[in-house]
């Protein structure tokens, strides 16, 4: 089902969450709503739910007019950070709920809840209670329960938010193959960028109750739109861009900013043409890869990422003198 919003906006008192937004949602798709708190996408999200009146726009669901429609006739599953189990309700009432109270028959009910239950994988756990459950576990009876009753759309706000690392990850991946499974039209909530970019079709990137852009992973992150987008969808230095700073890198004369990746910054221990001379002040060892921290011009801080093997190369030393050389940047016309 397919979700279109034209000029919605949404004022709360003085504070402007939604600014003629425009959007438009393709069936079947996982799209995230990527941004920092205060951006506005919860709040559009709660407008496609129904949960916030829209101030202007309008808001349509599989080529409906769904702006004003009472929430309980838009036929949204709406899944929440923390859950909203009914703790006295065993696993399988929990995912039953909505069915019972449409009156579905007890033979259609058990039929949709074994299917569910097989879906999430937690088919010997019918007869217990949330209580009994992991933080991973109960958020997968809430998508569970969310489709019991089959809606056009799906609607997740951080669901992922109240758990730990390790586990945010692991259902993250799972996330990415139930949808493909159920292939319901879905719209995810998430500040996080790693989350948005392993697991959407779509990212739609938001700032001051505006979408900044809209693309895949791959787009926003090597072609974004402004210096917010760039800024957090990764990692990025801010360059000076006056002319001797670019002559020396051999860089073009920017009329803004430079932005480059800390990845796209070639570190080397002796002097090459078109280099800057700065001193190392910290390694940071992330694992996967090393983080250096530099001081370059005498008070311009600058992060290059290496892999470990080409750490290891370099033999680096903290407060030694380094060189760097810029491999791709990036300006914008308003930075």
């Amino acid at each position: 089902m397919s979700i279109f919003i034209e000029k919605v906006s949404k004022q709360f008192g003085d504070f402007q969450a939604l600014k003629q937004i425009d959007l438009a949602v393709n069936s079947g798709k996982l799209v995230a709503l990527l941004g920092p708190s205060g951006s506005g996408k919860s709040t559009l999200l709660r407008a496609i739910a129904g949960l916030e009146p829209p101030d202007t726009g309008k808001i349509f669901i599989n080529e409906q007019d769904t702006t004003h429609l009472d929430i309980r006739q838009r036929n949204i599953g709406f899944v929440f950070q923390h859950y909203a189990l009914f703790k006295h309700l065993t696993i399988w009432k929990n995912i039953a709920f909505g069915l019972t109270i449409r009156k579905y028959s007890p033979s259609a009910i058990k039929k949709r809840v074994e299917e569910l239950l097989d879906l999430i994988q937690l088919q010997g756990f019918s007869d217990r209670y949330p209580s009994q459950l992991s933080g991973g576990q109960r958020q997968r009876v809430a998508l569970a329960r969310a489709l019991a009753v089959e809606p056009q759309v799906l609607l997740l706000d951080e669901p992922f938010g109240a758990l730990d690392a390790k586990v945010r990850k692991e259902l993250r991946a799972w996330l990415r193959k139930f949808h493909e499974q159920v292939g319901v039209t879905t719209i995810l909530v998430t500040h996080d960028r790693e989350e948005a970019m392993e697991v959407a079709d779509q990212i739609v990137v938001m700032n001051q109750g505006q979408i900044e852009q809209v693309g895949t992973a791959g787009e926003i992150y090597d072609r974004p739109a402004s210096p917010f987008v760039m800024s957090f969808i990764g990692e990025v230095n801010v360059l000076p861009n006056h002319a001797d700073f670019c002559q020396k890198l051999g860089l073009p004369n920017y009329d803004n900013k430079v932005f480059v990746r800390p990845h796209d910054i070639e570190l080397l221990t002796s002097p090459d043409e078109r280099v800057a001379t700065g001193k190392l002040q910290r390694v940071v060892n992330l694992g996967y890869q090393i983080q250096a921290e530099l001081m370059i011009d005498e008070n311009l801080p600058v992060y290059v990422q290496l892999s470990r093997d080409k750490f290891s190369e370099l033999a680096l030393q903290t407060g030694q003198q380094v060189f760097i050389k810029l491999k791709e940047t990036k300006s914008f016309v308003h930075s």
